[in-house]
């Protein structure tokens, strides 16, 4: 897998760093403009709540990118905590490939 040793940047810590902070938005102005609660801007900002295609969408809207842009920090993140956990990377080494 062609997965970098380095933990990519985390989904909170960029939505922070780099959209938030540099436009002086807090987390209740994104809430307002996704039109979700602040409680889950929060989750999102805290790395407790995952980017979903619906949650993609609101960010995109609201940010001027993509959905695609969301959708694939948030599977870098996931593979690089499967491939980087032992306990997980043990259990995925256990796939074999099935036969034709």
């Amino acid at each position: 897998m062609n997965i970098t040793k380095r933990q990519p940047v985390s989904i909170g810590e960029l939505i922070i760093e780099e959209f938030l902070v540099p436009r002086a938005l807090t987390q209740g102005r994104l809430a307002a403009a996704m039109g979700v609660s602040r409680k889950t801007a929060n989750g999102l900002c805290t790395n407790r709540r995952a980017i979903t295609a619906d949650t993609a969408l609101m960010l995109a809207t609201g940010f001027g990118n993509t959905a695609d842009f969301w959708l694939n920090l948030q599977q870098r993140n996931e593979l690089w905590q499967a491939l980087n956990t032992p306990r997980r990377r043990a259990r995925i080494e256990k796939a074999k490939p099935i036969a034709a």
